[in-house]
């Protein structure tokens, strides 16, 4: 059953995927793109395109596209659970007090993940480069000119405008024959259903706000469901979100705090962490507001992907939109070489035991073709060791 697979897959990288969303979409194309070929290396570029201009969770929208894709609304929802159920679990223990972390900022297996990441996303980085931006001069230019001005002018709003000018550069200079060939596989979704999933999320925004001084239940749902539609970039952006939703109306900003240190040392999405503040909080039972909190999340994400993109699909599909996709793929591996630098390489490479490390790697996951895991544990192990 497609549905299945799609789960045990998405668990598996659920409970590896270390580093973040940027290093969550170097997993994803590893497992998915090179190795199960769910998909053709230009049909990732233009899921991951789609998920950059939207708002929410970004690999997680990703990753519920992939699902969607490969097993219709079941794999969707499989997908889904399988990429965040272990670290919703992990934060849900923590709030509890189960799990005692402590501080692990500088333990050495923590470091040794970071630098795995640094090198999946490298080859990330490196294989969307050969496939989508190769030696031709101007998608070179856009490449290396986003990464460059997002170096400088880091954000979501800069990210936005960047992409949005590569797909005008690349619709006005590119010829439709330079875009690759593979499209995205027949979406499962019509267009009067994508448009009242948009219409939903919109209808969200506007009522949970107005039910929220009625219960408990209403207002933290509408705390987590605003965070998840209006945070661009992903990751660690919801923090401030989550913050103004959650503190001081429903814990402390010190137990605030305590959840974001345990969510960096976790595998999976960093939105996980509204699973944590369900739980802490002390209006409702640790479960239902774990629960509440972590679907409130999520939810606008999945409704905001799987709506657009059928519309995006067709978009993709006009001969006129080829040459304008060219460029906002050359943007968005311009975008994913930026991140390479900031965060991950600025957050996992400090000295040269972890320069080598992340090298070899590298050398491991190009040369010698090592599986991700494979390469996620040697690194947990040398990194215990070494670092």
């Amino acid at each position: 059953m497609a549905a299945r697979e799609v789960f045990l897959v998405f668990l598996r990288l659920g409970l590896t995927s270390f580093g973040g969303p940027v290093a969550h979409l170097g997993f994803f194309r590893h497992e998915l793109v090179e190795r199960r070929r769910w998909l053709s290396e230009s049909g990732y570029a233009d899921v991951v395109a789609l998920a950059q201009f939207l708002p929410g969770p970004t690999s997680s929208q990703v990753g519920m596209t992939l699902g969607l894709l490969r097993g219709g609304w079941p794999g969707l929802l499989a997908a889904w659970l399988g990429f965040t159920l272990p670290s919703a679990l992990l934060m849900f223990a923590f709030a509890l007090g189960i799990t005692r972390l402590g501080n692990v900022t500088d333990a050495g297996w923590l470091l040794g993940l970071k630098v795995a990441a640094a090198a999946v996303v490298a080859q990330a980085v490196a294989g969307m480069w050969g496939s989508l931006v190769g030696t031709d001069r101007l998608r070179v230019a856009l490449a290396l000119g986003v990464a460059a001005a997002l170096l400088l002018l880091p954000g979501a709003g800069a990210q936005v405008l960047a992409l949005a000018l590569c797909t005008l550069i690349g619709w006005r200079l590119l010829p439709p024959g330079e875009r690759g060939t593979g499209h995205l596989p027949r979406v499962p979704v019509s267009q009067p259903v994508a448009t009242v999933l948009l219409l939903t999320c919109g209808l969200g925004l506007f009522t949970l706000p107005l039910l929220a001084p009625l219960a408990p239940e209403w207002a933290l749902l509408n705390a987590t469901f605003r965070a998840g539609a209006l945070v661009f970039g992903g990751g660690h952006v919801v923090l401030p979100l989550l913050e103004a939703g959650f503190v001081p109306q429903f814990l402390p900003h010190e137990t605030f705090v305590a959840g974001y240190g345990a969510a960096n040392a976790l595998p999976g999405p960093l939105f996980t962490f509204a699973s944590y503040l369900g739980a802490a909080q002390r209006t409702l039972p640790a479960w239902q507001g774990a629960i509440i909190a972590t679907l409130g999340v999520f939810l606008p994400g999945a409704l905001l992907i799987s709506g657009a993109l059928p519309f995006w699909a067709r978009f993709a599909a006009l001969p006129a939109a080829r040459s304008a996709l060219a460029g906002l793929n050359a943007g968005v591996v311009g975008l994913l070489l930026a991140a390479l630098y900031t965060p991950v390489f600025t957050s996992s490479i400090h000295s040269p035991t972890e320069a080598a490390l992340a090298l070899l790697a590298y050398a491991a996951l190009t040369a010698g073709r090592w599986p991700a895991w494979a390469v996620v544990g040697a690194c947990v192990a040398l990194g215990a060791v070494l670092l």
